[in-house]
Order: C-alpha cells, then structure tokens, then sequence
C-alpha cells in the first residue's frame, strides 16, 4: 500500500479533532444543531491552520444522519461515502486551476438539481481568490439567492483580493495561526501515534519552525522522520535535517559583532556554512533571536516582574536558554538592537534573488560590526558608542578614512597605513554655478532615496557669493537637509564629482513657489530654456 503523508494521515475527521480554532469549531457546531446553517462561508486565513479540513468536516456533518454533538457521526452510509469522495453531494473546486466564467457557469446549471440523497449539495472553492472578475460577478447572483439545499464555503488567504459584494453575502471565519504549544501538543499525538521517539526539545523546535501552521509542522516532522529512519528524534538531528543553526552559535555571533571583531564573526559564519546550513535561514532565525533580545531588555528596563514573566512566555523559550538571554540583554542597547534588525531585515529581503548569498551575509555582518561604515542617522549612536568605548580604553581615535584608498582601521581602533588626504578643490565661480544649475535635473539623477526624492520640487538660485540656493517644500522634504547637516555635505559631494569644483549648497524651507521667487533671484526660466535647446 502506498505511504500517506502525515498531514493527511492525520487530518481531523470530526470538529472535536480540530486544533486551534475553537472559536470557529463552536460556531459551526451550535448552527448544525440549532439547524441554523447558512449558505454561503468564508474561510480565510493562513496556510496550514484547517480551512479544508473544517470545510469537508462540516459538508459531512450537515448530511450525516445522525450527528453527533453536531460532529458527523462518520458511520452514516453519507458520511463513509463523503470520507471516501464517492458523494455527489460534496464538489470540491480548485479556483486556481478553474477560475473562468464557464467553470462558474457549469456550478451554477448543477446547482439547480436538488441532492439525489441527503439534505445540502456543498460546494468547496479553494483559493477562491483566484477566479477572474468574470468568474466572481457570475458567482455573484447564485450566491445573493441560492436554492435552499446549497452551500457554497470559500477558503482563501488574500481575503483582501476577495470583491466586497462577495464578502457581504457570506459568514466570515477568521482562523487563527496556532500557538506553539498547541503545534508541540498535536505533533507529540502523532509520533505516540507513530511509535516515534522524540525529544521534547526537538518538539518544540518543529512546532515554532512550523509558525502556526499544523500542516507545515506535519511535513516537517515526516521529513525528520524519513531522514532518521527508526531513531530516537534528537534536537540536534533536527537542526541537521532542516538546516538550522542551534541558539548558542547566535549568542557566539552576536558576542562577536558587539565586539566589533570581525574576523570573529565572519569565522562564526565559515562554521555554520561548512555544516551545511541554509543561509536565508540563518539569517531569519539570527533575527528572532534579536527580536527576542529586544523584547527581553525592553520589560527589562521597564522593571516589572509580572510584564517580565508575560515576555517570556512570549518568547517560548527553554529556561537555559532565557537565562543566556536575559545576560547578553544587560549588555545591549535598545537602539543598538534595532540597528541590528533592521539591517538583517533588509539583508533577508536581500538573500531572496542573489546568487551568491554567502558575500551579501558577510558584507552584512561586516556592516553591523563597523557602524562608521553606515551613513544612515540610525547608526549615529552606534558610532559614538563606539568612539566612546575606545576613547574609556585609551585606545586614539582618528578620523574615518576619506576615500577608498585610505587604510581600514585596525581591530584597536588605529589605522594600519598612513592616511591619504585628497588635495583642496578650487570653489565654483557665481558662472558655474548657473552651468550646474543648467545640468541639475540630470544631477538629480545620480542621487538615491530620500535625496531624489526631496530634491523632486527644487527650486535654484545663485547667491553673490557663489553658493547654490535650492528652495525644497517646508516639511518633510526640508527636514533631510535642514535637520541632518550631513545630508547636505553629500549632496555638495555630488556636485563637485559632477563639475569637478566645490559648490557650497545653502537649503531653504519654503511654502510654495511665489515665497522663493519674492526672496531670491528667479532663473526658473533660464533652467527650462535651456532643457529645451537641450531636447
């Protein structure tokens, strides 16, 4: 006989088997025996949570003969012949492979034939936000006035893409994600059930891997099974077949990168891929045992036990491993935290379509050890933190390299070779500032981010004195360069890698064009006069 996977093994037959979603399993049940059933449901939530399962669960207990407590009793001749997809009472539909309008459209000719045999003629979509605007306005009408034998129950995960006049004439039930203790509890049932031998530890780690998906959970839990075939399921040949990293590499790791050491961190790194793991794990699992940190030293400081405690039930982990935890938060700073998970973040973001995964983590672990590397104001702390810790050591500090051919600083702080300085740039004339003012719409170009897009409604003038005058929108737009100096030495950075002159840029605040134009010399028209001798 051909092996049945575990997820379908063991999907629930009655409510009472149902994991998780209680809320929605009471619901159903008091309809069924109050035989006030609906016509038309909407089942949506993530993947994995029971959505079909519930669904064919309460299409045999509407036609069961004798229900039980509101459950299908499963002994009926309807319910072993639903259970067996003998029924023609039951239709399950695949939206994502039968989502045109004749699809629709042959539903809707066998919903006029009454059942042959039992009570409801159920018809299950899947995914059903799938079907084409064509499929769901020809639902449409069926839906608003159904024959009174039928029920019509939607699953989906994009709710969102679901039209709200389909929404307004069905009962919506939210499922849940399911708690890691409710996943633990279901897996440990069905490896007793299985005779397989496993480590609670091991459990849990399947369970919180699985975020809230059971049936996420039960593939990998047959996945570790088939791997270890007749063994004892232990953590570690758990973190083996899924490609996970135990939580004390991380705390190694992050030691490291506090430190600003390295080669240390990036040796940490060469032992994870030597072993095989998976690096977009990696870094996802790196950053919820950051998150974890962070929700730690935040109860932390705010000193009450009791919040303390509901933390740590919220971060589900071992008592060993909370006790690491809680030391390593005493060390870190809020801000410094956030830096770190912001960066791995975009990092994950990252790792999704590189071919080499390998070079972007490192040049990400770099980053978080180097905070002078970064430019972003997030980071400012971090630098001075660091300046300042090695000013308390005694160690001198020098000025950041300013160019690609300067020395890199020494894991001590002080550089390796001498410092290259560049030579002075001659100041631009009032003349070539206008030429710059001329090439500014293709300068913009070479900008990136906020600064294009702050730069999108400048207004230019000329001072006597030769400086660029750029008038930006009061608000946002004002505040990159107003409230953040640096800003502005990079956009004059831009310049003068642009005319190869240094063009000293004066920011203005103002509310509209006409304020500008009042306070300083207007030569808008010069700018499009020339754009259009240019086109």
């Amino acid at each position: 006989m051909a092996y049945t996977a575990l997820y379908r093994k063991f999907r629930p037959a009655t409510f009472e088997e149902v994991r998780g979603q209680e809320h929605i399993v009471a619901t159903l049940q008091n309809q069924i025996k109050a035989d006030r059933i609906g016509h038309a449901y909407l089942f949506t939530g993530t993947r994995g949570t029971g959505k079909t399962s519930v669904a064919k669960i309460f299409a045999r207990a509407v036609n069961c003969q004798a229900p039980v407590n509101g459950s299908p009793c499963g002994v009926c001749p309807s319910c072993k012949s639903i259970g067996a997809g003998a029924s023609m009472n039951v239709v399950e539909i695949d939206a994502a492979s039968n989502n045109g309008v004749d699809n629709i459209r042959e539903i809707i000719d066998e919903v006029s034939y009454s059942p042959a045999e039992g009570k409801y003629k159920v018809y299950i979509i899947d995914e059903v936000h799938m079907l084409s605007p064509g499929a769901f306005n020809a639902l449409l009408k069926t839906l608003e006035e159904p024959p009174s034998y039928a029920i019509f129950i939607l699953a989906t995960t994009e709710v969102h893409r679901i039209p709200i006049t389909i929404l307004s004439r069905c009962q919506r039930y939210d499922f849940r994600r399911i708690s890691i203790d409710t996943l633990a509890g279901r897996l440990k049932e069905v490896t007793d059930a299985e005779g397989v031998v496993i480590e609670d530890k091991a459990l849990r780690y399947l369970a919180k891997s699985a975020d809230g998906s059971l049936r996420d959970g039960l593939s990998l839990l047959d996945q570790c099974i088939a791997f270890h075939m007749d063994e004892e399921l232990t953590f570690d040949k758990v973190l083996d077949v899924l490609g996970a990293v135990d939580t004390g590499v991380f705390s190694k790791l992050v030691r490291a990168i506090v430190s600003g050491n390295v080669v240390r961190a990036v040796e940490v790194l060469e032992d994870v891929v030597v072993q095989g793991r998976e690096l977009s794990q990696f870094v996802l699992d790196l950053t919820w045992y950051l998150r974890n940190l962070l929700l730690l030293k935040t109860s932390m400081s705010d000193g009450d036990e009791a919040e303390l405690r509901a933390m740590e039930d919220i971060m589900e982990v071992s008592g060993d491993q909370l006790a690491r935890l809680r030391e390593e938060a005493r060390t870190l700073e809020v801000d410094r935290l956030l830096r770190y998970i912001r960066v791995l973040s975009e990092l994950t973001g990252q790792l999704r379509y590189s071919a080499n995964k390998r070079v972007l983590v490192e040049i990400a672990l770099i980053k978080l050890c180097r905070p002078q590397m970064e430019t972003d104001p997030e980071a400012l702390s971090d630098r001075v933190r660091s300046v300042e810790e090695k000013l308390e050591q005694g160690i001198v500090v020098q000025n950041a390299p300013e160019s690609y051919g300067s020395a890199f600083p020494g894991e001590n702080g002080q550089e390796r070779g001498p410092k290259v300085t560049r030579p002075p740039v001659p100041a631009a004339t009032p003349e070539e500032v206008k030429e710059v003012i001329r090439r500014f719409p293709s300068i913009r170009q070479n900008t990136e981010g906020l600064m294009k897009t702050s730069l999108k409604a400048a207004q230019l003038s000329v001072s006597e004195a030769g400086e660029l005058i750029i008038g930006v929108p009061d608000g946002y737009d004002s505040d990159y360069f107003v409230k953040y100096p640096e800003h502005v030495a990079a956009l004059e950075d831009v310049l003068e890698q642009a005319v190869g002159k240094h063009i000293a840029v004066v920011v203005v605040p103002v509310r509209n064009e006409r304020e500008f134009e009042q306070s300083y010399p207007d030569i808008s028209e010069f700018i499009r006069m020339n754009l259009t001798e240019e086109e």
